[in-house]
């Protein structure tokens, strides 16, 4: 089925996942989503049982953000969430460890991690990492006795468990076969 753009051309209408992928999308995100709240806040409570709540939070998110309709889509997500997870946390540590929580500081960090991103050619990295600064910054804040360095490696840890355990859900259920292949 083709589309009219604004153009006065004919554009192919997108693509629409299978109903079938559509529903294997669905429960693996309402599983992957439970499971990563429960073990990451598990983790995180084991190393700093105040931040527990938070440290599940992340886990699902990172779970959610990697999940993709197919294995390939997903394996492809879970290495931009840990190289950019890794990014912004070592430099939120890095700024954390040398001077304290500020709006401005913040601001100046998602800014640069954006900035090296873009400079680096890899934008979606650049979105993740600036977001795990944001996150690492106002659990700094939330906590200030909590240690960078300590806070950090939890929200790097916790985007690990929640990609973790979205891939494993994902090469346990069979994609759908494309169509002409059943």
């Amino acid at each position: 089925m083709a589309e009219i753009n604004a153009g006065g051309r004919t554009a192919a209408a997108p693509a629409k996942p299978p109903r079938r992928d559509a529903v294997r999308v669905a429960i693996l995100s309402a599983i992957v989503a439970s499971l990563s709240f429960l073990a990451g806040s598990r983790f995180t409570a084991l190393f700093h049982g105040s931040s527990a709540i938070v440290g599940g939070l992340w886990s699902l998110i990172s779970a959610v953000v990697v999940l993709q309709a197919t294995r390939r889509g997903t394996v492809d997500s879970a290495w931009r969430r840990l190289f950019g997870t890794f990014i912004g946390a070592a430099l939120s540590a890095i700024y954390l460890s040398l001077f304290p929580f500020s709006l401005a500081g913040m601001a100046l960090c998602i800014g640069a991690t954006v900035l090296a991103g873009q400079a680096a050619g890899a934008p979606d990295h650049a979105r993740l990492a600036a977001i795990t600064v944001a996150v690492v910054m106002v659990t700094a804040k939330a906590d200030p006795a909590m240690p960078p360095v300590l806070d950090a490696a939890l929200r790097f840890v916790e985007s690990c468990i929640g990609t973790a355990i979205t891939a494993a859900a994902v090469f346990s259920w069979p994609e759908s076969l494309p169509a002409g292949r059943a």
